[in-house]
């Protein structure tokens, strides 16, 4: 079921720039106020993992996408960029159904994800969590 919800123009400006150039380390996205569109929150060009996971707010929905920086073991350096749907248990109901009815359409819009992390409390999104799912590559 989709909401109607539109994608703005900087959603997928930036996230390009994050997938070709890694000039952004992770970029929050939101629903507007008036609930037409998604749009960009805020961005950082070299959080550290704990300082995204910080910007996420404690009682409210988001959607997020983050560079994920990891070592194999073997010793490889690698990254995958992960699409984060963030619905807290606290957040509003009619938060939670807006933002599950409309991501599909920014998910479509943003090609290039490795691997989707579902989170509704912080130790379904801490490092050690993410890092088990990327480096096993589930989706």
């Amino acid at each position: 079921m989709s909401s109607g919800v539109g994608v703005n123009q900087e959603c997928l400006d930036l996230f390009q720039d994050l997938k070709l150039k890694h000039s952004y380390k992770y970029i929050i996205y939101k629903i507007s106020a008036d609930n037409t569109e998604i749009v960009v929150e805020n961005s950082s060009t070299d959080a550290d993992y704990e300082t995204f996971v910080s910007a996420l707010p404690e009682a409210d929905c988001r959607y997020a996408v983050y560079d994920f920086e990891y070592t194999t073991e073997e010793g490889g350096k690698r990254n995958k960029i992960c699409f984060f749907t963030w619905a807290p248990d606290n957040a509003k109901i009619k938060s939670k159904m807006l933002y599950a009815s409309s991501q599909i359409a920014l998910k479509k819009s943003l090609n290039g994800i490795a691997v989707e992390i579902q989170g509704t409390d912080f130790s379904e999104v801490d490092y050690e969590s993410v890092l088990s799912k990327v480096s096993r590559g589930k989706y």
